[in-house]
């Protein structure tokens, strides 16, 4: 099978301007194609995973990538899927963050003489002067076409910046500078920006006279239609310092039994014949299925070693086996005991296991937190400095477990 038949059967690909020439691209390696990645923290998250994934399989097949970091549409924002504007970051910040997304990078991707290249569009957008702009660009987007975009029409009602309305401007026109500059001829990104896809390539028709193209990804979605790489803290980052390899094992570990097929399919890279054997398993070994998607997802992102101890965890809490030494630890400082103890309430805080005092005596009220696997009943019980010291272990809900010592 070939790569475009293989992204298809894996459910990857959401929408494309010329199927048959994107097609005929891909499988001979002639796609010089780019992904960008705005820099709005310092760690990618799953959201980028399957963007990333999908760039892998690319290079894989023999085509060239082009990452293309935000640093310049970093200071605008994308509007996509927001219902407000985002914080306006500093220079610093987002060159810390574009740096971050780097490191993380040069993990899926192979960087090198007739490999794949990294850019920046601060290089080309601020240096761009504004009327020069108008003029060069401006004369090619309708505003009536593009206030019937999804990007903005979700954000009519409540209120749309200029400010933010120049973001498919730029995105358009940093498909046209790679097109002029690396050859680039083909812009891939997930399905919700389409509209900002769709005017690059028009853009790069109208001023050149030749074709360019786009390829949506299918959004990563659970049984109820909501993006997935959500945790109980928020994001599931790739940044082992914000998500640990163990909470991102648990995380796939615990996906529903309705996606976890779909996730197997669209972000490993377990051959599709091998899917389609797990496929026919009985349903009793859904739980299989979810340690291997567990297990091949944490090793892609965090390495082999990473993911055999967070497996080893997990076997650790849930069948009385292996090693808990890899539970995410909280270090209580000395400080925050009070007379020889601590609240449960202020070690959930500590921990990341509530977002507010309020978060947390909800979760206590509604039976939903275990301390060394006996329910807290109380959300004015303390835990002492000694019991702190030998370690314990506190669980929210079912999925959820963290340890803390001194």
């Amino acid at each position: 099978m070939k790569i475009y038949e293989e992204l298809q059967a894996r459910g990857l690909i959401a929408q494309v301007t010329d199927e048959e020439e994107i097609r005929d691209l891909i499988n001979n390696g002639g796609a010089r194609f780019y992904i960008g990645f705005d820099p709005t923290a310092d760690s990618l998250h799953v959201g980028h995973f399957m963007a990333l994934c999908l760039m892998k399989r690319l290079q894989l097949a023999g085509n060239r990538p082009v990452v293309l970091l935000g640093g310049g549409t970093g200071f605008i924002g994308d509007p996509t899927g927001r219902t407000d504007m985002r914080a306006m970051m500093d220079a610093e910040t987002i060159k810390h963050n574009c740096d971050c997304f780097l490191k993380q990078i040069g993990k899926f991707i192979e960087f090198g003489e007739d490999k794949a290249i990294v850019v920046n569009n601060a290089d080309w957008l601020l240096e761009l002067k504004y009327v020069d702009l108008l003029r060069e660009v401006g004369p090619h987007f309708s505003v009536n076409n593009m206030l019937r975009a999804e990007c903005y029409k979700q954000r009519m009602e409540r209120g749309l910046s200029f400010f933010e309305f120049n973001y498919m401007i730029m995105q358009s026109y940093d498909f046209y500078y790679l097109n002029q500059h690396y050859g680039c001829n083909m812009q891939f990104g997930g399905d919700d920006q389409w509209s900002n896809m769709l005017g690059g390539t028009e853009l790069i028709r109208k001023k050149t006279g030749k074709d360019a193209y786009a390829l949506t990804i299918t959004l990563l979605l659970n049984s109820e239609g909501k993006k997935m790489g959500k945790s109980a803290k928020g994001a599931v980052w790739l940044d082992p310092n914000k998500t640990s390899p163990f909470e991102f094992y648990q995380y796939w570990r615990n996906v529903d039994d309705a996606d976890v097929m779909k996730c197997i399919r669209m972000l490993t890279f377990i051959p599709l014949d091998e899917i389609a054997e797990m496929d026919k398993w009985d349903a009793s070994r859904v739980n299989e299925k979810k340690e291997i998607l567990a297990y091949a997802l944490t090793a892609l992102v965090h390495g082999e070693e990473e993911a055999k101890k967070a497996e080893a965890t997990a076997k650790a809490l849930f069948s009385g086996e292996g090693d808990d030494a890899n539970m995410p630890t909280t270090a209580v400082p000395a400080d925050a005991f009070t007379d020889g103890a601590i609240g449960v309430v202020d070690l959930m805080l500590l921990g990341g296991l509530a977002s507010s005092r309020s978060d947390a005596r909800r979760t206590i009220e509604q039976g939903g937190l275990s301390l060394d696997g006996e329910k807290v009943a109380s959300f004015a019980e303390t835990v002492s400095a000694e019991r702190v010291a030998n370690g314990v272990k506190m669980r929210k809900g079912k999925k959820i477990y963290h340890k803390f010592t001194l």
